[in-house]
């Protein structure tokens, strides 16, 4: 399914730097407090992941598919050939439980080895993106991470009854 792109800004186009969004969290975290962004950030990134899903017509269209074209369909929202907001490598499932095994993540880019940011837009947005696409309601939490040695930023999400 091809959707045309809406583009937002005529000139400079849908992209922005990494950069000043990593600026906007750490002033946001500043501001009001990390654990208050945190929550912020995940909601931020389930709205975003949601409307996503909307705008394509895949709502509920994913739990008849297997787990390799639910990572190709979230590439393709969030990936290169999306948002960019990171590529997927991996996506498992053991029976309620989600693991999404994602590389490149905003969040954890440009951060030191070692660093203890966790990955709460990235979360929310995947989390909105399967939420929607598997229509069932998930809670998320970050059980692996790049910035702690780990080959991707792993994600958990489980279904909530």
């Amino acid at each position: 399914m091809s959707v045309e792109p809406r583009v937002l800004r005529q000139e400079l186009g849908d992209f922005g730097s990494i950069l000043f969004l990593k600026s906007i969290l750490i002033g946001m975290e500043e501001a009001i407090g990390e654990k208050t962004a945190a929550i912020a950030m995940i909601s931020a990134g389930r709205n975003q992941g949601k409307s996503s899903i909307q705008e394509l017509g895949l709502v509920n269209k994913g739990t008849a598919l297997p787990l390799a074209e639910i990572r190709e369909k979230a590439n393709q929202i969030l990936g290169k050939e999306g948002t960019r907001l990171c590529i997927i490598d991996k996506i498992e499932q053991e029976g309620e439980v989600y693991r999404v095994y994602a590389k490149e993540t905003f969040c954890s880019s440009g951060e030191p080895m070692g660093s203890s940011r966790p990955c709460t837009y990235t979360l929310g947005a995947i989390q909105g993106f399967l939420e929607a696409f598997l229509g069932k309601r998930l809670k998320g939490r970050q059980i692996g991470s790049v910035l702690k040695g780990s080959t991707h930023d792993v994600l958990e999400y489980t279904i909530l009854t």
